[in-house]
């Protein structure tokens, strides 16, 4: 006999407590293989591909596309073994030849030899989850259907005290296993306690909770027409006025990572911005050099980022203080022996900064070919969140943008950052007369607790040296 197994969202790990459903890559019915992947979720860092760690037919899907989830609420359910005596699909060979499926069929409690190769945290490669039991969609809708749900009449008192069912209180823990039913109830200030389940045993299920959903709207509504009209502008919760119709955008996913980080950088580091103009002519000059070079020692391309990142660990050897992060806990500066150089990246998904390992080992050309290997993927949103974090020093290049300065802000927990402009034709006095050369301006945004202005100024200063006369940096390569 099949027996139906429920995938809850795994731990997809680096501290991350939810995601977004971004694309099903099955559908209910579809035969499903052991650790093929079924969904496409959207992280706070990276866009991943979640493997099923069962293999048969899939019964049921939890959640629409856009959907978010907390970790450990349901994904999909899978009937896994054939039916006896069933005429329907049959099961998918990789359950049916799995020692996993075996010992599901057979209803054995005791673990199985083999099972899913991929490993995600609370599944592992050993014995399946323990069974939970299903109740079939047709009952759970009947009985939905059959369940009274009365509101009490209210007319000035305000949606959020509208309390649906006239059933006690429980006093005991609310009946109620879904994690998405309990957030659904939360996000609709509905009072769980107040609302009678449909389900086996009082359960409650998310039919009740749409209910009284539905019943606090309703409720809503009748209350809008008996009173005055609602007024254009409205108080925001923050105090500061808002049109009614204004557009609200939820802070999820990586617009709401990089709004903590940057909130928390503010915070916690006490920053401090140095600038500089530099003439870059004679750096645009030896890259130009650079890529026109032919024959078989001739590699690719060379980027203007991958000589400044060259650059930058060339600066951090000298001032090792700006490779540091502060551990507040211990009052200690921590001095970071590698450099994992970031550099920010705008996506469609918003900003991004992928890091580029042990870049104090690499040259310009292997720096930047990494770059390019990282921008790509993170254009695509398939970086990992290995490649999103443990960096050590950020570059940014908002020149991109066609602006010329900027503050940028220190990516947490990092001591440092360096913005570059655009590199752009102005008057500057060379030799001691005025001509036309390529002008930048860096910004460097320092932790003051990891070094004071005489450090700053000089990495600064020998970035800036090492731009306008590329042959400081050939000196100590």
């Amino acid at each position: 006999m099949a027996q139906v197994l429920e995938f809850k969202l795994p731990d997809l790990g680096e501290g991350l407590t939810e995601a977004e459903i971004v694309r099903w890559l099955v559908e209910v019915g579809d035969v499903v293989a052991i650790d093929q992947p079924v969904v496409e979720v959207e992280t706070a860092k990276a866009m991943v591909e979640v493997p099923c760690p069962y293999g048969g037919v899939v019964t049921a899907r939890f959640g629409e596309e856009g959907t978010e989830l907390p970790v450990g609420a349901p994904l999909l359910t899978v009937a896994v073994g054939a039916a006896e005596g069933s005429s329907g699909s049959a099961p998918s060979p990789s359950s049916a030849s799995s020692p996993l499926s075996s010992s599901l069929s057979s209803g054995s409690g005791t673990e199985s030899s083999g099972g899913s190769g991929n490993v995600l945290v609370g599944y592992g490669t050993g014995a399946p989850a323990a069974r939970r039991r299903r109740i079939r969609p047709d009952r759970l809708d009947r009985a939905a259907a059959e369940a009274p749900v009365s509101v009490a009449p209210v007319v000035a008192a305000p949606v959020a005290e509208v309390l649906v069912a006239e059933a006690p209180v429980h006093e005991e823990p609310v009946p109620v296993v879904s994690p998405l039913v309990r957030r659904l109830a939360r996000q609709h200030d509905i009072d769980l306690r107040r609302l009678a389940g449909s389900g086996p045993d009082g359960l409650i299920l998310r039919a009740d909770v749409d209910r009284a959903i539905r019943a606090v709207e309703e409720t809503a509504a009748a209350t809008a027409q008996v009173q005055a009209p609602v007024a254009a502008v409205v108080a925001a919760p923050n105090g500061v006025a808002a049109a009614s119709d204004a557009e609200r955008i939820p802070l999820r996913g990586v617009r709401g990572a990089v709004a903590d980080k940057l909130s928390r950088s503010r915070t916690e580091i006490p920053d401090a911005t140095c600038w500089v103009d530099a003439d870059a002519t004679e750096l645009m000059a030896v890259r130009a050099a650079m890529n026109a070079a032919t024959g078989p020692s001739a590699g690719p391309k060379v980027s203007v980022l991958a000589l400044l990142a060259r650059i930058c660990t060339a600066a951090l050897a000298r001032f090792p203080e700006l490779n540091a992060t502060v551990d507040t806990a211990a009052r200690e500066i921590v001095r970071l022996p590698g450099v994992h150089l970031g550099f920010a990246a705008q996506t469609e998904r918003g900003l991004v900064v992928p890091v580029v390992r042990d870049a104090h080992t690499r040259n310009a050309e292997s720096i930047g070919a990494e770059i390019a290997r990282l921008t790509e993927l993170a254009r695509t949103g398939k970086l990992s969140p290995a490649q999103l974090t443990g960096g050590t020093f950020t570059l940014n290049n908002y020149g991109v943008f066609g602006v010329d300065g900027s503050t940028p802000i220190i990516n947490h927990p990092e001591a440092a950052m360096l913005g570059v402009g655009r590199i752009m034709p102005k008057p500057w006095v060379h030799q001691g007369e005025l001509a036309v050369r390529q002008v930048v301006q860096l910004s460097l945004t320092f932790d003051h607790r990891v070094c004071d202005g005489g450090t700053a100024g000089g990495f600064l200063r020998y970035v800036a040296d090492c731009v306008e006369q590329p042959a400081v940096l050939l000196r100590t390569l």
